[in-house]
């Protein structure tokens, strides 16, 4: 089978349309069809079926369209290898993926200080919720992701390796001219009166549990599309919002926080493929374990055995 076939049915699969996809890849809409249907042809099974609004992937459809992004993109990784290697100067490009508060100071420091000790490593970061990064990272997208076990958790998959690097304490981000702004740890009793704003059904549900914990309700009244829309309506004074402590040291100038009582706490772990790890992923993550401690709060801290902070590096140019 031709990996163009491939291609042309995952792209029809992710835009929902023979004829987007056609322009897509400069094909005509009857040459799509004609490839869709000979690959139906070589399985023996329809993968496609037409919907009132397009076409979508019928059940067998979409478990060959699973393993074809992965083909698809080990093939893509293989040709770039091949040609940065014929150019003899092959560096494997490392990608990391990463939760937007852990993205947002954690892992940069944490690859600063491996770039520090290994020179100079091509690298990118892809921000995202937790149940992407562990799909990018199964499909070969992502070489390292950085999650958190927020609801809905994270599922148990032979396909990776789990590394937990300890817990994060959850706090209350306010305005800073907030009457709660500088004061100790707070009962959620005192909060229940707030208007809340939330940016993911996991934040969202954290807070939820921790108020009926505490014998009150938090209303959510307002829903940013992200992280900083929440901190942007909590500077605004339109809310106050439930954000990881591992953000605090990045947050913006007019954002404050304050901790709970008893507060709700998540999970965070590295994932890495179970096979063909990258050559700097087992440095990368004794980078992070060290990045996370530094940063977590004295009174969450979880002592890792066996864990060196600062080992000696492999050669991440292989």
């Amino acid at each position: 089978m031709e990996l163009t076939v491939w291609q042309t049915f995952v792209t029809v699969c992710r835009l929902g349309s023979l004829s987007a996809a056609a322009a897509e890849l400069h094909h005509t809409q009857s040459a799509v069809s004609r490839q869709i249907a000979g690959l139906e042809r070589q399985l023996g099974v329809p993968l496609m079926e037409r919907h009132a609004r397009g076409v979508r992937p019928t059940p067998a459809g979409e478990v060959f369209r699973h393993h074809a992004l992965i083909t698809l993109n080990e093939a893509d990784r293989a040709v770039r290898a091949a040609r940065e290697a014929g150019d003899g100067a092959f560096n494997r490009p490392l990608t990391v993926g990463a939760t937007p508060s852990l993205a947002a100071g954690i892992v940069p420091e944490a690859v600063r200080a491996l770039l520090r000790q290994a020179g100079s490593i091509r690298w990118s970061l892809l921000p995202g919720l937790s149940a992407q990064l562990h799909h990018r990272v199964i499909t070969g997208d992502l070489d390292v992701a950085v999650v958190t076990d927020a609801p809905p958790g994270l599922p148990h998959d032979p396909r990776v390796e789990r590394r937990f690097l300890g817990l994060d304490e959850m706090v209350v981000a306010l305005p800073v001219d907030h009457p709660l702004a500088g004061r100790g740890p707070v009962d959620m009793r005192t909060l229940a009166d707030q208007t809340w704003a939330e940016d993911n059904d996991g934040s969202a549900a954290l807070l939820h549990q921790h108020a009926a914990r505490a014998g009150v309700s938090a209303r959510i009244d307002l829903t940013a599309a992200d992280l900083p829309g929440k901190l942007a309506l909590v500077a605004t004074g339109h809310a106050i919002a439930l954000i990881p402590g591992v953000l605090t040291r990045a947050l913006r100038t007019d954002v404050t926080t304050v901790a709970l009582v008893g507060p709700p706490t998540r999970g965070v772990y590295t994932i890495t493929p179970s096979r063909d790890p990258h050559p700097c992923a087992a440095s990368l993550l004794d980078q992070l374990t060290a990045a996370f401690a530094s940063v977590r709060p004295a009174h969450a801290a979880h002592r890792l055995s066996g864990t060196a902070a600062h080992p000696a590096l492999p050669d991440c140019q292989t």
